[in-house]
């Protein structure tokens, strides 16, 4: 045992001397053959020199943001509110397999939830401890409880003073004793393409966030339904939680109100379409919430349209920018002052209103007894009609028995007879839609007919159809018509 035990030992040693030489050997073989290696792994590359004035330059715009953001985020709020929702679940009668495949003579009951919401908000107004917070009407306007975090960490308990769902505007109020900064409304209407755009906000509950961008776009209309503002396009990041909050210029003035976005993710996730109400729209608005609760709009009593080619080339208005008047209330402002169905106006106090949704928001911005002066094209001549604007009255805007002539006649355009297989040679207008409880649907008028006469008389287009109405028709009107092969008369209906 101990002599094998020396031959194996002395086995050992014999094979580590041979690894340990093989190994030197070939770590000086591969040293010479590199000889620059350790040149090359010292080796420094030069050094990259940011440009003294352009490092300024960005300095300063550094300086410029911060700025912006010191003075804007202590004004800037988080509205945090709980909105009741109800809802019909079915009713448990504590049965258990009632639980796992229902009961159909059960019936349901009517549940309430408790649904948390957030946003943004801007304090504009102090009243002694009392400040007051501009927002987004979809942001509290259902809200049953409603609370302010400020930028220093302290929460409030709010109320709210009004909103409005037209401009998408409310206002809400909380009282302390702290010092809080009111925000410095600025004027959006100098506001251009290009402009510095900074959204401070609180995106998914991120307080005070602050994004840049630019102004994208202004005068973008087509936003949530029934709202009647233009906005401001930014790519500045908006996001869920921005809505109320504020669009800055690189002055730290509020330009817009933040409010909604255009997305294609799943998630409505900012894709850099975001849009803000202009603050013009809502520095009016501002007094009338403090004071009455309430925005007051002016009403002139018409139904405006948007005059598509087919429509100006009928009434010979091509090239011409403006708002049709296709109906007019009986007994409004604009049917008082002169204005009548087929009347296409261009101007308002002077200002060009190329498209209806810039004249509506102009109307709306009018005081109630206010003079107004429409510059309208009638039978082709231009002539300026003089208005006393009404205020505006939801109840009465949606009286369909007023709405003269209550009827949307469109021209027989290529496509429409087309549609219809009429021959290039078919006279008349076509009824695009008859108006629920209007004039034109009480007599008997439907859509899809063909109006071919006014009163007896010839309606060969659309130019002579409003002719007609204008000066045929101020006592009673009825209509020839073609309904299918047959041609008939409505019945009169007498204004």
């Amino acid at each position: 045992m101990k002599k094998l035990s020396s031959k194996n030992f002395f086995v050992f040693n014999l094979v580590l001397i041979g690894a340990i030489f093989g190994f030197s050997l070939a770590f000086l073989s591969f040293s010479c053959s590199t000889p620059n290696a350790k040149k090359t792994a010292q080796a420094e590359e030069a050094p990259v020199v940011i440009p003294a004035d352009s490092l300024a330059v960005a300095e300063q715009l550094q300086t410029a943001f911060r700025s912006v953001a010191n003075k804007v985020q202590p004004s800037v709020v988080e509205l945090k509110t709980v909105s009741i929702r109800k809802q019909q679940v079915p009713r448990f009668n504590g049965i258990p397999w009632e639980f796992f495949f229902g009961n159909p003579d059960s019936g349901s009951q009517e549940r309430e939830f408790r649904s948390q919401g957030l946003g943004s908000g801007i304090i504009v107004r102090r009243d002694g401890d009392t400040y007051y917070v501009l927002t987004n009407q979809h942001v509290v306007g259902d809200a049953t409880e409603i609370s302010v975090a400020t930028n220093d960490g302290n929460e409030y308990a709010a109320e709210l003073i009004g909103d409005d769902s037209r401009k998408d505007l409310a206002m809400v109020s909380f009282k302390s004793s702290e010092s809080y900064p009111l925000a410095v409304l600025g004027d959006s209407d100098s506001v251009r393409v290009g402009d510095w755009a900074i959204a401070v906000g609180n995106p998914l509950g991120f307080m005070s966030s602050v994004t840049m961008g630019v102004v994208s776009a202004v005068g973008r209309t087509g936003g949530p339904a029934g709202n009647i503002n233009d906005f401001i396009q930014t790519d500045a990041s908006i996001n869920q939680g921005n809505s109320g909050g504020a669009l800055v210029n690189i002055r730290g003035e509020v330009i817009g109100i933040n409010t909604w976005i255009a997305s294609n993710t799943s998630g409505g996730g900012s894709v850099g379409l975001g849009f803000a109400i202009p603050i013009n729209n809502a520095k009016r608005s501002v007094d009338e919430f403090i004071n009455s609760g309430q925005i007051k709009y002016g009403w002139l009593g018409v139904s405006l349209m948007d005059a598509d080619r087919d429509l100006l080339t009928a009434l010979n208005l091509t090239g011409k920018r403006g708002a049709f008047a296709s109906q007019v209330f009986l007994g409004s402002p604009a049917d008082k002052g002169g204005i009548m169905p087929g009347d296409f106006i261009t101007h308002l106090n002077g200002t060009e209103m190329r498209s209806r949704d810039q004249l509506v928001l102009a109307v709306g911005e009018l005081k109630p007894g206010e003079r107004a002066t429409f510059k309208v094209i009638r039978d082709g001549a231009t002539r300026d009609i003089e208005v006393r604007i009404e205020e505006r009255n939801d109840e009465v805007a949606a009286e369909n028995n007023k709405l003269w002539p209550g009827v949307y006649a469109i021209p027989l355009s290529e496509s429409v007879r087309s549609s219809l297989k009429l021959d290039n040679d078919a006279k008349g207008v076509y009824v695009a839609e008859v108006i629920a409880k209007s004039p034109a649907a009480i007599i008997g008028l439907q859509r899809g007919d063909r109006i071919v006469g006014v009163n007896g008389e010839a309606a060969p287009d659309l130019a002579s159809f409003y002719k007609l109405l204008r000066e045929k028709a101020d006592k009673e009107v009825w209509f020839e018509v073609i309904r299918g092969d047959s041609t008939l008369e409505t019945m009169k209906y007498k204004r």
